[in-house]
């Protein structure tokens, strides 16, 4: 086990659930401390603490108090909404509020985070983000909106930050199934759609998506920085 594995913790935000909560869950297997912050403060595994990720003041508050249990070296940004609407319906107000939630907050996190991190030498940033980031989906302008704006942060950030030893990458997954979308993937209708789609045949397993992230932090690969890492089985690629 690195020195770094040892010594430090991650946060992870949106951990009380689906792929935050393998997140955290595979971080725990491979010998982190790990701060999972979310509304309900539920944790998993490690730790659990209390934070709206829209809000400047309680996303300082649990950061704040993480480092004061010890160095943080990490930062996954999870927390995440999704809703539907037509572009014509949409209403000004619902994508706003997405954009703050899905975008606005790996934005805020990441510079509650950023003090704690050089302090400890610099770390790493594992930004959730979504394939539809690049797609053009029906009903979901605010989401493929909000998922692009994270691709653009993780490499803005990546620039500005790569002097403080600071690596940000961007994970995008495609369908993945949790226990929010389990019964919806397993209608025969959608399950015979996916395996037509999706070159694999199948939705991913949010323990893929974990393995993904918690190897991003155990091989610390300094230089990889600034990408989007798409893990959708080849879907979007997919003619």
């Amino acid at each position: 086990m690195s020195e770094l594995v040892s010594r430090g913790q991650i946060l992870v935000t949106g951990a009380s659930r689906g792929i935050g909560a393998a997140i955290a869950q595979d971080l725990v297997a491979r010998g982190y401390d790990v701060a999972c912050l979310s509304r309900s403060g539920d944790a998993p595994v490690g730790y659990g603490l209390v934070c709206d990720v829209g809000d400047p003041v309680s996303i300082k508050t649990a950061v704040d108090a993480a480092s004061a249990r010890g160095p943080i070296v990490g930062l996954v940004n999870c927390a995440g909404a999704h809703a539907m609407a037509s572009a014509l319906e949409l209403k000004i107000a619902d994508f706003e509020s997405m954009m703050r939630v899905n975008a606005g907050s790996v934005l805020m996190v990441s510079q509650a985070a950023h003090p704690h991190l050089v302090a400890n030498g610099g770390g790493t940033v594992v930004n959730i983000g979504s394939f539809f980031d690049k797609l053009g989906v029906p009903d979901n302008t605010a989401y493929c909106a909000s998922k692009a704006a994270v691709g653009a942060i993780t490499r803005c950030l990546s620039v500005e930050w790569a002097s403080d030893g600071i690596a940000v990458v961007n994970v995008a997954p495609g369908y993945i199934e949790t226990d929010l979308n389990r019964d919806f993937l397993s209608r025969d209708k959608v399950r015979a759609w996916m395996q037509k789609r999706i070159p694999v045949g199948r939705p991913g397993d949010v323990r893929e998506i974990a393995r993904l992230v918690g190897a991003l932090f155990a091989e610390r690969i300094a230089f990889l920085t600034g990408e989007t890492i798409y893990i959708d089985g080849a879907q979007g690629m997919n003619h």
